[in-house]
């Protein structure tokens, strides 16, 4: 609880972490093949919630998908780096870009390729059906598996943490309109500068497609 209290930046992988971490291959008419995934909507509903309450958020995944864009951009997830199969590098930029230092991130990964950034933020959360060593690293390790709304409750422990939660929870019980859950492209969203260019606002174009 005193780690979550820190955090304004919450990072995710995705395969196994907002996802199953299955993939599913579905044949095009004219040839090829459509990846596609499943997401969890508790977990959608998690992150809008914490866009509302104030998170950064962002997405640091090995592969590379359509589905995960649109996703992104549904949303209003603020960074996203994907071909990542090393993850420091994209890690440091994002943290950078927030303008946050490592105690204040939470990242939520399942397997080892996300070690490196487990072993160095101030929250490491690892899914229920997360890699066995990877468990044994993280500061958290939820009741839920990935995809079936483990990010949502890594979010839920943040926010309770910071005297929010219960806020929020009062809003829906009694039907008040405090709390305002837009769209990615209506919220605003993605203007924090890039590290490179500190006086420059970043489109969400250049988190979604970084220049070579």
């Amino acid at each position: 609880m005193a780690r979550a209290k820190k955090i304004k930046l919450l990072l995710m992988d995705v395969d196994g972490v907002l996802t199953d971490g299955k993939f599913y291959y579905v044949p095009r008419p004219g040839g090829g093949m459509l990846e596609s995934k499943g997401f969890d909507s508790r977990d959608g509903l998690g992150l809008r919630l914490a866009h509302h309450s104030g998170l950064k958020t962002g997405i640091i995944t090995g592969r590379s998908s359509p589905v995960i864009e649109c996703r992104v951009k549904d949303l209003g997830i603020h960074f996203l780096q994907q071909n990542a199969l090393e993850k420091i590098q994209p890690y440091e930029t994002i943290r950078n870009a927030a303008q946050v230092v490592d105690d204040e991130v939470c990242y939520v990964g399942d397997d080892l390729t996300d070690l490196p950034l487990l072993t160095r933020v101030g929250l490491a959360v690892c899914v229920a059906n997360g890699d066995d060593l990877v468990r044994e690293h993280a500061h958290f390790c939820t009741k839920r598996s990935g995809g079936s709304g483990a990010v949502r409750e890594a979010i839920e422990l943040i926010l309770t943490a910071q005297g929010k939660w219960d806020a929020i929870l009062n809003n829906y019980l009694h039907g008040e309109r405090a709390i305002h859950l837009q769209h990615g492209e209506q919220s605003g969203q993605n203007q924090l500068p890039r590290p490179e260019d500190p006086r420059r606002t970043p489109r969400r174009s250049d988190f979604l497609h970084p220049p070579k």
